[in-house]
């Protein structure tokens, strides 16, 4: 009946149909239904422009309720009639993803399952076949379109020479779109000056029809020198122009650019703002910057709680680093309350991510006990699959975890062999391989050779190392006594602000070693160990202080470290001090 009407209305009037075609087209910006109606009719009657008007509406909402099912079917029905914008439009509505129904040749059911429907995925397949339409009869913008298809589709369909030639096509027409599919194939393939220079003339054509993949491209090139001579105000404008056009990567450097005033003047509000906007849209390493920018405070005080949400937000689009970060926030407490369970949960998800620094902090949990005993385990898993490609700090941490019987059970024998592994290049293994041969841990005692790689991490700069050097030479084990190298390798690991060196400088000095005493620069050593919180030191400096060893006698100070040393757990402080007393009462009663 409805139908019926519509022909009586306007179906064959005797109008010509070109005429109705273009009335129709005429209305369709102030009276759209009025004009959808008359494109139905027309689209019934065979008119492929028609067929891709109608689907047009049904797909924009205009004169029509929308239905991107209908309006891509009706559409179809266009290309397939030979209306080439029509192929190129379902192209690229295949290439975005459409729902099933479209190509099933029954309608839809109200028994049908809608979370089915929603399903959209890509078809390359489907959108080559049509783009190729698109393409052969002439439609440049589908020419443009088949070469990406060609180019970044499946390796069933993929033709990257085929794919030239259509871009080549499509530019020849003027096609943007053709430029930039040629400057892309061009800086793929580009080595020299030369042919970054021949991609940089395609992209720019690009740009200037206003692509933001083009713009970005461009940006970047100016900005580096490649193919275009470097200039960074220009750089800066190009990724302005491509930020406009909503390219994430494009809106994170004009965002850096305004916080820098490079090729611009600075605004940090702007440049800021910018960032957010390459955040939200995903770039995670904006949203790292983010994170930085109020983590550090600098114009303005410090955000924390804003600078955690970026971090967050970064390392949830995979960002390691920004997880790694997160870790180190929990364990220090900065901004929030320390939680070594919480750090160890994002050391733990930046590992995953591929972080190895987070790795080793994650291990380093590990051995603190504070990694639970079935993630421990999973982190010794972790580091013997890093060894095993020969990554000779996993190697080392392995050794550790086996020797202190961290995520499996205690094996000295085995960490040994680990721990020599990573010997060769890792100082901290040099060190624990030397101690181990010392102790005779996991093999006979060798004090010889563990002498030679104690001296070896003492040689590569490493502070532990040297202090136990010197203890070496001190006692004579593994080789001869040196107390005047002893006494250099103190200096080395104290002037390193080893506060045990410190206190092993004091020692010499004050008497009783092969060297030369000097009880003033005994106290001062002394002093600066005190002050670091060793307690014998502190012990040590009451003394001197008491007796006037080395400088002024001062009783209330020699109190005041017997104090400091007794709250140590130093046992003989409390003597010291009572000696103090029982002379003070002396004094007073003779």
């Amino acid at each position: 009946m409805v139908w019926k009407l519509f022909q009586k209305t306007f179906g064959r009037s005797g109008k010509n149909i070109e005429t109705r075609l273009e009335q129709a087209k005429a209305q369709l910006k102030e009276q759209p239904a009025d004009a959808f109606s008359k494109l139905a009719v027309l689209a019934r009657d065979g008119s492929a422009e028609a067929q891709f008007l109608v689907g047009q509406c049904y797909l924009t909402a205009q004169g029509a309720p929308p239905d991107l099912v209908e309006g891509a079917r009706w559409v179809r029905r266009a290309g397939q009639n030979g209306w080439a914008e029509a192929s190129f439009v379902l192209a690229t509505l295949y290439l975005h993803g459409l729902p099933q129904e479209v190509d099933a040749n029954t309608p839809k059911s109200i028994f049908d399952d809608p979370t089915e429907q929603r399903k959209r995925e890509p078809d390359f397949v489907k959108a080559a076949e049509w783009a190729r339409r698109a393409a052969e009869a002439g439609y440049a913008d589908g020419q443009a379109l088949y070469g990406y298809v060609l180019t970044a589709g499946p390796e069933s369909i993929r033709n990257p020479e085929q794919a030239l030639e259509w871009y080549q096509a499509a530019a020849s027409q003027g096609c943007v779109q053709g430029h930039l599919g040629l400057g892309l194939a061009a800086l793929a393939k580009a080595k020299t000056q030369e042919d970054y220079t021949a991609a940089a003339v395609e992209l720019k054509k690009a740009a200037d029809g206003g692509m933001g993949t083009g713009l970005y491209l461009m940006g970047v090139m100016t900005e580096r020198g490649i193919g275009v001579p470097q200039n960074i105000p220009e750089s800066t404008s190009y990724f302005a122009k491509a930020a406009e056009k909503k390219v994430r990567g494009a809106q994170a450097k004009y965002g850096l650019a305004l916080l820098a005033g490079k090729g611009v003047a600075r605004d940090v509000v702007r440049g800021e703002t910018w960032l957010r906007r390459a955040a939200l849209a995903g770039d995670a390493e904006a949203a790292a910057i983010l994170g930085d920018m109020h983590g550090r405070g600098g114009e303005l005080p410090p955000n924390y709680a804003e600078a955690i949400s970026w971090y967050r937000f970064a390392s949830d689009q995979g960002h390691a680093a920004s997880s790694r970060t997160l870790g180190n926030i929990y364990l220090s407490g900065v901004g929030v309350p320390k939680d070594p369970q919480a750090a160890a949960q994002w050391f733990k998800v930046a590992a995953e991510q591929g972080d190895k620094e987070a790795t080793a902090e994650l291990g380093n949990l590990a051995l603190a006990g504070i990694v639970p005993t079935v993630e421990a385990a999973e982190v010794l898993e972790c580091y013997r699959n890093a060894a095993a490609q020969n990554d000779f700090l996993a190697a080392f941490n392995v050794g550790v975890a086996l020797a202190q019987g961290i995520g499996a059970q205690k094996d000295e024998e085995a960490a040994l062999k680990w721990i020599r592994k990573a010997a060769d290049k890792v100082v901290n293994a040099q060190y624990w391989y030397g101690r181990m041969l010392l102790e005779g841990r996991g093999a006979e005692r060798n004090p010889q050779e563990g002498r030679e790689w104690v001296a070896k991490a003492a040689e590569s700069g490493m502070t532990e190392a040297q202090l136990a050097y010197g203890h070496l030479l001190i006692t004579g084990t593994g080789g001869a006594k040196d107390h005047p190298q002893a006494l250099q390798w103190y200096k080395k690991a104290a002037e390193s602000g080893n506060i045990d060196a410190m206190f092993s400088m004091g020692a010499m000095y004050g008497g009783g070693h092969d060297v030369p005493a000097d009880l003033v620069l005994a106290r001062s050593w002394f002093q600066q160990a005190a002050e670091g919180g060793h307690g014998l030191a502190q012990l040590m400096m009451g003394r001197y202080l008491a007796n006037g060893i080395g400088g002024d006698k001062d009783i209330e100070g020699a109190r005041s470290w017997y104090r400091k040393a007794e709250k140590q757990n130093v046992l003989q402080a409390s003597i010291e001090l009572s000696k103090i007393g029982n002379q003070e009462v002396t004094q007073a009663s003779s």
